[in-house]
């Protein structure tokens, strides 16, 4: 047997297989790119989810915690007037309620450097509550007092503000790993 009639036939069926391997292959490599690609827009989903939930997180706490402030403003301003002391009584109570379950949701969400701040404050809101309640049922303990509240009052409103520069902080981080 001729030995070029002999390879002729094996130098084909080399050709074929290659030219199949290789459209296999580089099918195989598309795969695996789209694959890579979904997976990263999944995780750009899942980063865009997850911000868009703290974010609304972020929203609420800071909600309640304004109106719960608002609402201790209210309470030391109604002291001594009874027509106005009930409905003060009620929104204060309301407010504080729903403070402690929108901050008892945050706690399982924020991070740490802005649960720290948002801990602070709920502590300290806390304080300024049982002032004001002491205030209310006539039996304040020593440095008790209308002006110590509303002086209290103040120095939370400005914690919030920072704990807002925080969460806002927090949030832009967000934003800048979201668009990588």
């Amino acid at each position: 047997m001729d030995v070029g009639a002999a390879t002729a036939p094996l130098v084909a069926v080399v050709g074929v297989v290659g030219t199949l391997l290789s459209a296999l292959l580089t099918q195989r490599a598309a795969d695996r790119g789209r694959r890579r690609e979904q997976e990263r827009a999944e995780e750009v989903r899942e980063r865009r989810r997850h911000a868009q939930e703290l974010r609304a997180c972020y929203v609420a706490l800071n909600t309640s915690a304004r109106q719960y402030l608002a609402a201790l403003t209210d309470q030391v301003h109604a002291l001594g007037r009874d027509e106005e002391l009930r409905t003060a009584r009620r929104r204060l109570t309301e407010a504080r309620d729903q403070y402690r379950d929108v901050y008892a949701e945050a706690q399982m969400r924020m991070p740490d450097r802005v649960l720290a701040l948002a801990g602070g404050l709920s502590h300290d809101l806390g304080t300024v509550y049982g002032m004001v309640r002491r205030l209310d049922d006539g039996v304040p303990r020593a440095g008790d007092s209308p002006t110590a509240v509303r002086e209290s009052i103040d120095a939370l409103w400005d914690r919030l503000r920072r704990m807002r520069q925080e969460m806002r902080s927090e949030l832009g981080e967000f934003r800048t790993d979201s668009g990588r």
